[in-house]
């Protein structure tokens, strides 16, 4: 009979190997380099106040549940970069399990320019109301609140990209967007009914109804922002935004997670952003997740918001037509009985 002492490292032992199974494994990307065209430059997150124009900062979360999307997106940017060695990574995550996301993005992306952030999720645990979606709940949906904080202070302006989604042009056509006055700038979508986005009690109390007075609000998906981080922390835009989730938790005004707060904050003073640079909805909706069509117009970014992802799809061989063209970056390393070495 096995003694306690046994027991404990056969059960230490499982979990280890259940731990290390959780991080998928990826095949090694090539190497992208610079074209002549592109400015000699390099950024280093040591000098935390360094400033840079012709470097691309461009931040994403990471979690094993998203990780595969997360690389896909990842080397889909790089593919189409006309300057791939000019973009900084600036990857977020609240896992324990930070090192072993950070050593499958080296071995996946040797010459990647990144760095890594951890997100302490108690700063939103107590504010996070439950919405139509579990996913919605997770607490690193909602640290692009939290950027400004995150970042360095020479990280003046950021692109904000969710982890479902691939970029299919040059990166740095969204990136030279010009703010002008405005924080944000994303693809605004004034067809859709805004007033869907919050509850009969928001719209029925006229103080909070009163909050776009003055502003003509359209929807726009937080999956693909454009972000001056130092207008932002000028603004304290951050303390806004928590201030919705604190009368979210009191008063239940919206249903869809972190997108209504910046809704409220931001609708109705966003710079426009072609709608090429997010075709998004390619997930379905939050409850089914159908498959879906492309909107009408040109292409510069895929994103399969909704709840059908595509790489889930793949998997469970029921993939939508859309999803093929996501295929191509996966880098996935499928299980296999025999080495691909």
């Amino acid at each position: 009979m096995p003694s306690k002492l046994h027991r404990l490292l056969l059960l230490l032992s499982i979990g280890f190997c259940i731990c290390a199974a959780e991080v998928p494994s990826f095949r090694e990307a090539p190497a992208f380099r610079n074209g002549r065209e592109c400015p000699k430059t390099a950024w280093s997150s040591i000098d935390k106040e360094s400033y840079n124009p012709s470097i691309i900062h461009i931040v994403m979360t990471l979690d094993i549940d998203y990780l595969r999307g997360s690389v896909a997106g990842v080397f889909s940017v790089l593919q189409h970069a006309s300057c791939p060695e000019n973009i900084v990574f600036h990857f977020i995550t609240t896992q324990r399990s930070g090192a072993e996301l950070e050593r499958s993005i080296n071995s996946t992306f040797p010459y990647l320019n990144f760095n890594l952030y951890h997100f302490n999720a108690n700063l939103v645990k107590g504010k996070i109301s439950s919405s139509i979606r579990r996913a919605l709940d997770q607490p690193l949906n909602y640290a692009r609140i939290y950027l400004a904080d995150l970042l360095p202070a020479g990280v003046r302006r950021v692109i904000y990209f969710d982890s479902d989604l691939i970029v299919v042009d040059d990166v740095a056509k969204l990136w030279n967007i010009i703010l002008g006055s405005h924080v944000l700038g994303a693809p605004e979508y004034c067809h859709a009914n805004f007033t869907n986005y919050f509850t009969p009690k928001f719209w029925s109390n006229p103080l909070f109804a009163a909050t776009f007075r003055g502003r003509k609000p359209c929807y726009f998906n937080t999956g693909v922002m454009v972000i001056h981080l130092w207008k932002w922390r000028q603004g304290r835009y951050t303390e806004k935004l928590e201030n919705w989730m604190r009368i979210q938790k009191r008063y239940r005004i919206y249903e869809l997670g972190s997108l209504p707060p910046f809704l409220l904050v931001f609708a109705g003073d966003v710079e426009r952003v072609e709608h090429r640079w997010n075709q998004h909805g390619l997930g379905g909706d939050n409850l089914e997740g159908l498959c879906r069509d492309l909107h009408p117009g040109p292409v510069s970014l895929l994103h399969w918001s909704g709840k059908g992802k595509p790489w889930l799809r793949i998997n469970s061989k029921k993939p939508c037509p859309l999803d093929s063209l996501w295929a191509p970056y996966d880098l996935f390393r499928h299980p296999s009985l025999f080495s691909d070495s």
